[in-house]
């Protein structure tokens, strides 16, 4: 019961919970399988979303949509890039061993992550339900150089709304361990809880509740113009595909924001703190999940998608296997003795021992 107390005396964010808990082992199960799936996590998202990236950036045309995806891509490659410390850290037993300022860094970079793809994800809906039903509109400014000022809008809202994570991550020496958390009390008693609950509501609100609103209604509106117009409007593989990474991303999100949600009331329940203590890491690893599973959308619901990448990797191995045909056929040339222009010592011993 120590602990409990403790824990919310400092209204600390989960995470905060497990580092500061006397008694937990290195070894808990729950540990375990978050290293797992974030080492997993890490694989995939660093193979699929750099393969998008370099798909939507160099071997396709550039459209609206590649524009969409690629700054989608974008996001989930920067986040995956920083799960090792992720990793190392778990593998330390909660011993922050990077300093304050990736500590701050790296839960920035999280926060964003998850702010940039809804954001994007939600722009990708409206565009849709836009470029669908308002045609003329769309060929009138559906353009890709505004396409690319919305993507730098989404960026800097994006950063403005991870700021919290900037100011409040705190490292701080316990025992022997140093442990990255977010410091609340640090600004006074009376105003931690304040701040804590602001920053889950908005967090709540803006990167899940909202956006999802939005999604819901353009996709209400789209279903019942596709059904008004009898089939004249129809709906792209493209279309589908983010109907998938939409669903994905709610689905995955979802059990983190119910979590946080929960943590606020967690001083009024010692078996509330223990339902969280073991549920979020697991709900946390769902949402990091959600960074490496677009591209494996992108190949199972996009048809174009997966063209171009066959085409892509199908272009690679054709230049390849004329590299190393021009490059057999360059040694055999120089391996016949008539070709060679220095007659000297070094060819007539060649010749010899050949």
């Amino acid at each position: 019961m120590e602990d409990y107390n403790y824990t919310y005396e400092n209204d600390l964010e989960y995470g905060d919970y497990e580092e500061l808990r006397s008694d937990h082992e290195q070894t808990n199960p729950v540990h375990i399988i978050s290293v797992v799936v974030y080492i997993i996590i890490f694989v995939l998202g660093v193979i699929g979303n750099g393969t998008v990236i370099w798909v939507t950036a160099f071997k396709s045309k550039r459209t609206v949509n590649s524009v969409w995806l690629l700054n989608l891509a974008i996001a989930d490659f920067v986040f995956v890039l920083f799960l090792p410390f992720y990793i190392d850290y778990i593998l330390r037993d909660f011993h922050w061993n990077f300093g304050m300022v990736l500590c701050k860094m790296n839960s920035f970079v999280s926060v964003m992550n998850m702010f940039a793809s809804v954001l994007f994800l939600t722009v990708l809906s409206v565009d849709r339900y836009v470029s669908l039903v308002h045609l003329n509109w769309c060929q009138r400014y559906r353009t890709i150089g505004r396409a690319w000022c919305v993507c730098g809008c989404v960026w800097v809202a994006a950063a403005a709304l991870s700021c919290p994570a900037l100011i409040f991550r705190d490292v701080m020496q316990l025992h022997d361990k140093v442990v990255c958390f977010s410091n609340f009390h640090a600004h006074g008693d009376h105003k931690a809880a304040t701040i804590h609950t602001a920053i889950v509501v908005l967090r709540t609100t803006v990167g899940f509740l909202l956006p999802f609103t939005a999604i819901c209604v353009t996709g209400i509106l789209l279903s019942t113009k596709v059904k008004q117009s009898g089939g004249s409007v129809r709906v792209s593989s493209f279309s589908k595909m983010v109907t998938a990474v939409i669903l994905a991303f709610f689905l995955c999100w979802a059990p983190f924001h119910v979590f946080s949600l929960m943590e606020l009331t967690v001083h009024s329940s010692y078996n509330l703190l223990k339902i969280l203590k073991d549920g979020f890491p697991l709900a946390t690893s769902l949402g990091f999940f959600n960074s490496c599973m677009n591209p494996l959308l992108y190949m199972l619901v996009g048809k174009k998608v997966r063209h171009i990448l066959k085409r892509a990797c199908l272009n690679i191995t054709k230049s390849s296997l004329r590299e190393l045909s021009q490059s057999i056929s360059a040694t055999e040339v120089e391996s016949v003795p008539g070709n060679h222009q220095d007659s000297g010592p070094e060819v007539s011993l060649a010749s010899s021992t050949l």
